[in-house]
């Protein structure tokens, strides 16, 4: 069995249930599990395969993204003045030349920019699937990157002639969609402790999908025991559309869908209200809070804090590279901070929650309870980030905090099942250079419909 001794760590943010901070700080890692962590000055030494001074780092648990539309690298800073549905019309046709290729490159790509972000395990919402598209693309990218990976199997099946917003040709049939799902349950999902990866059933949006595909969706995660996902109440459009097609705001559509419970989690959220929150809350019902997407498309402020003291599983999203145009999941937990404190006070959300919604609220969110936290028995995903570095100079006496206050850094190292994929910086499961220099070849073509 490989082991890893990470040692003489400058600081240690456990996030485990007493909320740890370590100086000094070591983990012993052996097959991808926690085999011991707590101060170097208790640390017995033997043998190990790797070992890693980390005298200079803060570590902590790897960070977990909760909703991610990983093929829109290929289309970034595109209807740059729309506000959601817009944006979406602008797109949906240069989507619709996607092919297999193209997701799978595009979530290479997407998944190094969140490794070297310090996110060790993302969902992905792919949602279209023109031409030779199959999940099957990304969930290959998701072995190659050593990234712990939910794919989840979108779909959207009511184009503009019934009422949707997407035009029908890039919608699919409601039978194939189920089945489809079925089989990527079937043949991919692996519901073990530290599984690498699962599948998530996710028909894409109230006004992409129709009831009827809600409820058998529901039906058919929960006859294989999987999570389910979707957007809701992204904006004001998003509540509008609702309101006109189903007589219903978006809490008593879920509701009467049978998307509610600790089972489920949405996207954005940003216009819940509170008894929809309250709803939330005593459902478990998850959240994945997208702020730099939100403020991009001037969907408005989600109202995390609300949500927060309501009991509500929070997770965080660095959402689609076409709507963020770009993928830090640790800038994403700095932007939750600040755009809370903007819409509240300066203590309405702090730089510890911050961090704690990044990973131990994105692993409740994803119904695992083997990440997020570092101890004993829990899976070995962790990221360590340089200290002694020009944005970090001056705020040494509290590293966690300069996490999320000073400016996003990279990783140093991250270590993902127990195997370094980051080493100094650098990704050891991929070709930086060659990927970056495919994936634009191929967002070429595909803007320019060739």
């Amino acid at each position: 069995m490989p082991t890893l001794l990470v040692k003489n760590i400058h600081t240690l943010l456990t996030m485990d249930a007493s909320r740890r901070e370590i100086k000094n700080g070591y983990i012993l890692v052996r097959d991808g599990v926690i085999e011991a962590l707590g101060s170097s000055s208790d640390l017995r030494e033997g043998l190990t395969d790797e070992m890693i001074d980390a005298s200079h780092h803060i570590v902590l648990p790897g960070l977990i993204n909760t909703h991610h539309h990983m093929v829109q690298s290929l289309t970034r800073v595109i209807a740059q003045n729309d506000e959601l549905f817009g944006w979406l019309k602008a797109l949906y046709p240069i989507w619709s030349g996607l092919s297999g290729e193209a997701v799978y490159t595009a979530s290479k790509l997407a998944m190094a920019e969140l490794m070297l972000s310090g996110c060790t395990t993302s969902s992905d919402h792919l949602y279209i699937f023109p031409n030779d598209v199959t999940l099957d693309h990304q969930i290959q990218a998701a072995k190659e990157m050593g990234i712990r990976f939910h794919a989840a199997r979108g779909a959207m099946s009511v184009g503009e002639s019934k009422g949707g917003l997407p035009p029908d040709k890039v919608v699919e049939d409601e039978e194939f969609i189920l089945k489809d799902t079925r089989r990527l349950i079937e043949q991919y999902h692996d519901a073990t402790p530290q599984a690498m990866l699962r599948i998530v059933v996710a028909p894409c949006s109230p006004f992409t999908v129709s009831q009827d595909l809600m409820r058998e969706s529901a039906a058919l995660a929960r006859s294989y025991g999987v999570s389910l996902h979707t957007h809701l109440a992204e904006n004001d459009n998003d509540i509008a559309y609702g309101l006109e097609q189903f007589g219903q705001r978006p809490g008593n559509y879920v509701e009467s869908v049978g998307w509610i419970g600790e089972d489920v989690w949405h996207a954005h959220c940003v216009k819940l209200d509170s008894r929809e929150i309250n709803l939330f809350g005593h459902t478990h019902t998850g959240v994945c809070h997208c702020p730099s997407s939100n403020m991009r498309l001037a969907s408005g402020i989600a109202p995390i804090r609300q949500m927060l003291d309501a009991r509500v599983n929070v997770g965080l999203g660095v959402d689609g590279s076409a709507s963020n145009d770009g993928g830090h999941l640790l800038n994403e937990a700095r932007q939750a901070m600040l755009l809370q404190r903007v819409s509240g006070s300066p203590s309405a959300l702090s730089a510890r929650e911050a961090l704690e919604i990044a990973t131990l609220g994105g692993a409740s969110v994803l119904g695992r309870d083997d990440i997020g936290a570092l101890a004993v028995g829990m899976s070995a995903d962790f990221i360590a980030f340089r200290l002694d570095t020009i944005g970090f100079a001056g705020a040494v006496h509290d590293p966690a905090s300069a996490l999320t206050f000073c400016a996003s850094p990279h990783v140093d190292f991250s270590v993902i099942n127990g195997r370094v994929v980051v080493k100094e910086g650098q990704i050891l499961t991929v070709d930086v250079p060659v990927m970056v220099e495919q994936h634009n070849k191929i967002s070429r073509k595909l803007i320019n419909g060739e």
